[in-house]
């Protein structure tokens, strides 16, 4: 979920420059339409923020805005400047953790689990500026703790109490659209023949 992102527009984005400023997938719409000219619609909440003055200008001030993670219909965690709280646990699910191990060095005890587990009273912290990996917990006793969870908690109270749910578009679940024969699979005599679509509402376990 955090991974490096790079613009190319010659003549527009400065050559070589870099910026620390977080974004996500959703900023790529809201963005794209000041470049063309074009007013966002007023008509419904956009969940994305126009990047475009750091794209276009280096010396633009980084805009403070946090990064929720969700998974389903749950908010798992969020990050807000240096800091990233998870409010629930859930790294690996569908396993049998008697027969299933994580990758040498990836597993945190308490962080690293098989099963969902609810830190919303106190969530878990960490410092991703010093900790990209998160592997350290910022210790909840802590006045590092104490004091950025004074930041987030309100961010997170106030995005909850104004978020409008939607229908999930990808809450369809259809074994047709899997990739049943791709490229080259006649080469290996291991094209699997497609079945016929049959799109339903996929059934979450979270």
């Amino acid at each position: 979920m955090r991974e490096p992102g790079i613009a190319w527009w010659p003549g527009s984005i400065p050559a070589g420059t870099i910026t620390h400023q977080l974004g996500n997938i959703m900023d790529l719409f809201t963005t794209s339409l000041t470049l063309a000219g074009v007013k966002p619609p007023q008509d419904r909440i956009i969940d994305g923020i126009d990047l475009s003055s750091i794209l276009l200008d280096q010396s633009a001030p980084i805009i403070d805005r946090p990064i929720w993670y969700y998974r389903g219909n749950e908010m798992m965690a969020v990050r807000v400047g240096a800091y990233k709280a998870h409010y629930w646990m859930w790294t690996e699910f569908g396993q049998d953790p008697l027969k299933f191990t994580f990758c040498r060095g990836q597993y945190i005890k308490n962080v690293t689990v098989h099963d969902q587990i609810d830190h919303t009273d106190k969530p878990i912290l960490f410092n991703v500026n010093k900790d990209p990996g998160e592997k350290y917990i910022v210790a909840p006793k802590s006045k590092e703790y104490k004091t950025a969870m004074a930041i987030i908690d309100p961010i997170v109270k106030e995005h909850k109490a104004n978020l409008e749910p939607g229908v999930p578009s990808l809450n369809y679940c259809d074994a047709a659209v899997q990739n049943w024969a791709p490229p080259g699979c006649e080469d290996l005599n291991y094209c699997l023949p497609v079945p016929d679509s049959n799109p339903k509402l996929c059934i979450w376990g979270h």
